[in-house]
């Protein structure tokens, strides 16, 4: 008779776990969690399971999340997270249950799959953002965070990630390390040039040098909180407070704050570059996006109307 295959050590475990924890942002995570965590105390309040779930039970529930109007998106993730928390448990959970699937669907065919993004920020509405920042502290830290997340097409979480050593200024510009990106969760590294600018008042380079010596950061996060005394903070922003800063900054140069957010810097450097000529590959050596599919629709919307049909209507 074959012996028992030995039992693993519960160290073991709980490291490798650990480990397939880190193959993925810290972002996604953080959702992962949240979503949990909400739907744990929904079946709760119902007098139902979690864990391990009833397909009826998740059904009831995504069911729920559609009446409260959630988009089908955002009930997708919340089913893929209810999957992640039985996984990490060792638990069963059949996402694809035909109950559940065909619930899914459902919704998907009622409520639409339609993404609708915040609008890109192009280079005249950056322009006036950053003409419209305060002086000060707080608006040198602006402008800077603006022009540079603006020329790099930086991520929130790689704009907030910044060290002081991880720029590097030389004769033309100024070169960022990128020490770990959404693109590059093995952190390889990537590098990002930033050439000097037209004009000083808009320039990147020159924002980020004056905001570092104006705040005396040598080492460490870039980008930190500001108070109204101008005492600056030790530690980094969080990702949120980017998204906060291009608001702010929208509705002081007359736009609609409601309509951006921290990816629209990123769209924007993409559709702005289309719009001026650039070439598709220079635009993904920039966004390091390796899906050409992604960076074509920016090129799409930069290019709408040039060489458009209806401007040989005569109309």
């Amino acid at each position: 008779v074959a012996s028992a295959a030995p039992a693993i050590p519960q160290e073991l475990i709980e490291s490798a776990r650990r480990y397939a924890d880190n193959s993925r942002a810290a972002n996604t995570l953080r959702a992962y969690r949240s979503d949990w965590k909400q739907f744990a105390a929904w079946a709760d309040s119902q007098g139902l399971r979690a864990m391990p779930a009833a397909p009826e039970t998740v059904t009831a529930y995504i069911t729920t999340l559609a009446d409260q109007g959630l988009a089908a998106g955002t009930i997708g993730r919340r089913l893929i997270a209810i999957g992640q928390a039985h996984a990490n448990q060792s638990q069963q959970f059949d996402a694809k249950h035909p109950l559940i699937r065909a619930t899914l669907s459902g919704i998907r065919r009622t409520l639409g799959t339609a993404q609708t993004p915040k609008q890109a920020l192009l280079t005249e509405d950056v322009r006036a953002m950053v003409l419209a920042l305060p002086e000060g502290l707080l608006g040198q830290r602006d402008r800077a965070l603006l022009l540079v997340g603006f020329a790099a097409a930086l991520r929130r979480s790689e704009l907030v990630g910044l060290d002081a050593e991880d720029l590097s200024f030389e004769q033309a510009g100024m070169v960022l390390t990128l020490r770990r990106s959404k693109s590059d969760q093995e952190g390889q590294g990537q590098t990002v040039a930033i050439p000097y600018g037209r004009h000083d008042s808009t320039c990147p380079v020159l924002a980020m040098k004056a905001w570092l010596d104006a705040s005396g950061i040598t080492a460490g996060p870039v980008f930190r909180a500001v108070d109204r005394h101008g005492n600056i903070a030790d530690a980094r922003l969080s990702d949120r407070a980017v998204a906060n800063i291009v608001k702010r900054a929208a509705a002081s140069a007359g736009l609609d704050p409601a309509d951006y957010a921290g990816h629209s810097l990123r769209s924007g450097m993409a559709t702005s570059a289309a719009r001026a000529g650039a070439s598709e590959r220079s635009i993904m050596d920039q966004t390091r996006h390796r899906s050409v599919a992604m960076v074509r629709r920016y090129i799409h919307r930069g290019q709408m109307f040039t060489d458009n049909a209806a401007a040989k209507l005569g109309l």
